[in-house]
């Protein structure tokens, strides 16, 4: 696929929910039994998209939340796993180590909670056994925003660094 995620949000017109990812509109996708053409050297530009089959629901039972179901092609289209400067997605790494270093349960944010229905066609296609998932609760702060790096916010060790109290953060952090 040639599209960046700039493109992928642009070819979409229809109005989302605050937070939601644009579904791929399949631009660039050869029809079922064709195979994909590319110009001399564009190859190395693209990224390789996991076709989800068409509106099926993808169910599993999360260790905290109970019986989850998206469906694909509604819920999340099309999505990269091998990206243009040769290194494999998020989605599809997380399934290749888990699998290879034999893991049975996964423990997360639930930010990720739809990240589970594609690693779960992942793998399907790969024929291997997908471990157990519970989602947590994202720790937010005083705002509600989650505590991300990103948003310069402090680790834990930067907290005790800063003379909190194990009590302290707990406190401060869980309900």
């Amino acid at each position: 696929c040639r599209c960046s995620r700039k493109d992928v949000r642009d070819a979409v017109t229809a109005p989302h929910e605050t937070g939601d990812e644009p579904i791929y509109p399949g631009t660039c996708r050869p029809a079922l039994g064709q195979v994909a053409t590319f110009e001399i050297g564009e190859a190395e530009r693209v990224n390789w998209r996991f076709r989800v089959p068409c509106a099926e629901a993808i169910t599993f039972e999360d260790g905290r939340l109970g019986p989850q179901s998206f469906t694909s092609g509604g819920d999340f289209g099309d999505f990269v796993f091998w990206r243009h400067d040769d290194v494999p997605s998020y989605q599809l790494a997380v399934v290749a180590d888990d699998h290879d270093m034999g893991i049975t349960e996964v423990v997360r944010g639930e930010d990720l909670l739809k990240c589970t229905a594609r690693q779960l066609l992942i793998y399907r296609a790969l024929g291997w056994e997908a471990p157990a998932f519970h989602h947590c609760p994202l720790v937010t702060d005083e705002d509600g925003e989650r505590l991300a790096k990103r948003h310069g916010s402090l680790s834990l060790k930067a907290m005790r660094e800063d003379g909190l109290t194990p009590e302290m953060i707990r406190a401060r952090f869980i309900e």
